[in-house]
């Protein structure tokens, strides 16, 4: 039995990884793309796909657990992975209609998909294996923003302009991985308790499996309502108001790590021949920002020797270090230039070890804050975590879908502040959460 887990536990990791090193990669160059279409047909903006992608996922995690408790976490994340790979496909034959509805559909897909991997990751797990699986799990998901990030570095390197059989190679080379990795899921083998269908009488087994499956939706259905009433309770707490603006923090750093920033890259001038492969370099350097943070972070409060607050007051800092630096250095304009470059100059000449210093920083930044909020809502609803990481996530993802609708209008120097003044407030409150949770521990003590 503990050998099945195991297996299904790196099945599911490469999975996801399989399937996120497609849709990481999608989402790092598709505005990037979508602006070289040579199409006069085609108005859409990979800005607003991805807000409406968010946006959508942030809803549908209320359904979310419903549906998977119905038709079963496996099913679930093979259908998620099928509309992921959908909305890859789409960008060989872009068509505007397609690449919105595939927008709004993959936002279902992500919120089954990410339900059903929770489920069936402690399905497969115990008390003494839930950690380890966890960082197993993890560890081959972080390395999706590795591989084909890498792939767009040697394949865009030293082009100014991202030609259709370019594109048609590249999303091709993305749905293969994809649907590997959706493919995948249908290797999971099942660990449910064999006696009890041995113990079932021979005549009831068609019976039984109706009864079952009505059972589950009934039950499904009545813990979705009792679940969507504790995270009402839970969202009227001091403690979620105010982390709630280190949520809304992370959900537009996330945008702009993920999406706007490698756009910005691509469309500086002066990096010429280079610009279009930087963006896969910066994917890639962002990506082990995010796995040394993962990594240090877990360490340090394994050891205790520093406390939740220094290791959010670090991200600020990163982070604040991060935005001064790409505010000096990349062009205002290149998050909203309709051509494939920058027409406005920077402060200093673009470098572009500075630009892949702060990509560094972005994502090392990010692992400060999404590791501390994870560990603050566990340690302060440790009796109910699904309702508060449910809160987290949905604030995160509606920030997020507003930060990738903004991207495309406002000038970098703008979005920056906007970050700067959400990140110092969100900051604060984390502050005061704390000590409200240190404050409360001591009164317990007396």
């Amino acid at each position: 039995m503990a050998d099945i887990r195991t297996y299904n536990v790196v099945i599911l990791g490469i999975g996801f990884l399989l399937i996120f090193t497609a849709f990481t990669t999608c989402g790092n160059i598709e505005q990037t793309v979508v602006k070289s279409l040579n199409s006069t047909n085609f108005t859409g903006s990979g800005y607003h796909s991805l807000g409406i992608i968010y946006g959508v996922f942030s809803f549908c995690n209320v359904l979310a657990p419903t549906i998977v408790a119905i038709i079963g976490p496996q099913f679930a994340m093979f259908m998620s992975g099928v509309l992921y790979s959908g909305y890859i496909a789409v960008f060989i034959i872009p068509s505007t209609w397609s690449f919105y509805f595939t927008s709004v559909i993959i936002g279902i897909g992500a919120a089954m998909l990410w339900t059903a991997q929770g489920h069936f990751l402690v399905e497969n797990s115990d008390a003494s294996t839930i950690n380890r699986n966890t960082g197993l799990f993890w560890a081959l998901l972080q390395c999706s923003m590795l591989f084909g990030n890498l792939y767009v570095y040697f394949d865009w390197k030293g082009k100014t302009e991202i030609s259709d059989r370019d594109r048609k190679v590249m999303f091709i080379a993305l749905l293969v991985i994809s649907a590997l990795g959706t493919l995948s899921f249908l290797a999971l083998r099942k660990v449910c308790q064999q006696e009890e269908v041995l113990s079932e009488e021979e005549g009831q087994s068609l019976l039984s499996t109706r009864l079952k499956y009505k059972q589950r939706a009934t039950s499904a259905v009545m813990e979705a309502k009792t679940e969507f009433k504790t995270i009402l309770e839970i969202f009227k707490t001091k403690a979620i108001l105010l982390l709630s603006f280190c949520m809304a923090y992370s959900g537009l750093e996330l945008s702009f790590y993920s999406g706007v920033y490698g756009t910005c890259i691509g469309a500086t001038t002066h990096f010429g021949d280079a610009a279009k492969g930087l963006i896969g370099i910066s994917g890639i350097v962002v990506g082990i920002g995010e796995i040394v943070g993962g990594g240090l972070f877990g360490l340090v409060l394994k050891n205790n020797r520093f406390r939740r607050t220094s290791v959010v007051f670090l991200g600020m800092v990163v982070h604040f270090v991060a935005f001064y630096l790409i505010f000096l250095n990349i062009p205002d304009d290149a998050p909203v230039v309709f051509q494939t470059s920058s027409q406005h100059k920077p402060y200093l000449i673009p470098s572009v070890s500075i630009a892949l210093l702060c990509s560094f920083l972005l994502g090392l930044g990010d692992s400060c804050f999404n590791t501390q909020l994870y560990s603050i809502l566990g340690r302060m609803f440790a009796e109910q975590s699904a309702p508060a990481f449910a809160i987290f996530k949905f604030i995160q993802s509606i920030f997020a879908a507003v930060a990738f609708f903004y991207s495309g209008y406002i000038l970098l120097t703008w979005q920056l502040l906007v970050m700067v003044v959400m990140g110092f407030t969100g900051t604060l409150c984390f502050f005061m959460v704390e000590r409200m949770q240190n404050m409360s521990a001591d009164t317990q003590e007396y």
